[in-house]
């Protein structure tokens, strides 16, 4: 054991458990004053039913030995319950059961994320069977894909994405924001549009002092997605971290000006939006390029996803949070650009057409992204319709209108004189 990369990975770890509670207050101020504790809700509802199915046979089906060798899943009995990872191993420079924490935090993330397309609309029962199916049929197996590797000595073998195709995704382009960014948009199309969109006055961001809170402390625990995701605290932590500080900061920028010019203002949403779609896009890719490449990836992945917001409006799909403008695209965008942009230099050791190394990786990291983005949106469709002809996804429109927090939990987020009463839990 390395106690240095111990301690590393427990505070990473910690680090990606922020971004839950930053996501909620990120989604929540993106939302109308009656819907806010609903969305957290769903962050706060999905992610820890998650962590539960995660100890019970999550970890299993995603870093077990693949089922027949063949990469497509991990033995659920394998690691089923933990009890298994309790014993030391020496020969781990972190204990076995630390990567499992690590990773949990991964699926209790990438579900929480799936639920900005379904804000203020869906029934909270409802989202809550969806979390945990989804991340059964769709996370715990893409994460397999692509973040198991088999051991060195062959005696475990891992997902056929890591192992066989070979592509790059150094903390999840592939397996959280692609995953999650298309998951959204076949929840999206399920459940339909809300009431009145795209024009109506109870689905505006309600707080963007909320939102930048919230997006500023996604990114402080970006580093531990990322940096974390290295697995040592040492020289490969160390570019990733750097990758992600600079990226961000140019996405930031990016949206800002695209923005100014197109609209003649910068906003602060757009300011925040273009933070966290740099982030996603340099998630994959910050092991795998320079600085220099990371302010490209950043750079392109504001611009294009504040231009991407305009596709729900085109297409006329209702992604309440614009899930797909920033996690989906972003995620491409991260994924395809390594086969550009990586250099032998980096930590990922593998060179991209701009620095001699051909199409050859392009192809690889393309056709990773169609097949993830082929069984998520698949599953996740087949997922809502089997919800929506049996228990129903929507809440009843009057409610919609009114405000989800008073239909779902019986509360409202902030008191005025026309609410008189808290119809949250009684007081003594």
């Amino acid at each position: 054991m390395d106690s240095g990369n111990v301690a590393w990975i427990l505070a990473s770890s910690a680090l990606v458990c922020l971004m839950i509670p930053a996501l909620a207050l990120f989604y929540g101020g993106m939302v109308g004053s009656r819907r806010i504790l609903n969305m957290m809700m769903m962050c706060f509802g999905g992610a820890s039913l998650v962590a539960v199915l995660w100890a019970l046979f999550g970890y299993s089906m995603a870093f077990g030995d693949s089922v027949g060798g063949l990469g497509l899943i991990g033995d659920v009995a394998e690691y089923a319950g933990m009890g298994q990872l309790l014993a030391e191993d020496p020969a781990a420079s972190i204990p076995p059961i630390l990567f499992a924490a690590f990773q949990l935090f991964f699926a209790c993330v990438t579900t929480a994320l799936v639920a900005g397309a379904a804000a203020g609309r869906m029934k909270f029962g409802a989202w809550m069977i969806f979390a945990g199916v989804w991340a059964t049929l769709v996370y715990f197996p893409i994460a397999h894909w692509v973040f198991a590797f088999s051991s060195e000595d062959g005696s475990v073998v891992g997902g056929w994405i890591a192992n066989d195709l070979g592509a790059i995704d150094f903390a999840g382009g592939l397996a959280v924001h692609m995953n999650a960014g298309i998951a959204a948009l076949a929840l999206s199309l399920v459940l339909g549009r809300s009431h009145g969109w795209p024009t109506v006055d109870h689905a505006k961001p309600h707080s963007r002092p909320l939102i930048l809170v919230g997006a500023g402390l996604l990114w402080i625990g970006w580093f531990g997605f990322n940096a974390g995701s290295a697995l040592s605290a040492g020289q490969s932590a160390s570019v990733v971290f750097l990758n992600t500080a600079v990226a961000a900061s140019a996405g930031l920028l990016a949206w800002a000006l695209v923005e100014r010019i197109r609209n003649g203002a910068a906003t602060s949403l757009g300011a925040a939006s273009g933070l966290i779609a740099a982030l996603v896009a340099i998630t994959p890719a910050c092991g795998a390029v320079s600085p220099m490449g990371a302010l490209a990836i950043g750079a392109i992945a504001g611009a294009v996803c504040s231009l991407a917001v305009e596709l729900k409006f085109r297409l006329g799909f209702d992604d309440s949070l614009d899930v797909v403008a920033v996690h989906l695209v972003g995620g491409i965008l991260g994924t395809l650009l390594i086969g550009l942009f990586a250099t032998e230099d980096a930590p990922n050791g593998v060179a991209g057409l701009f620095y001699g190394g051909g199409f050859e990786l392009l192809g690889i990291q393309s056709l990773a992204t169609v097949a993830v983005l082929a069984y998520s949106f698949v599953v996740t469709w087949v997922i809502a319709q089997v919800l929506q002809r049996t228990i129903g996804l929507r809440i009843e429109q009057e409610d919609e209108i009114r405000g989800i927090d008073i239909a779902a939990h019986s509360e409202f987020a902030y008191l005025t004189d026309e609410d008189p009463v808290d119809l949250g839990a009684p007081r003594p």
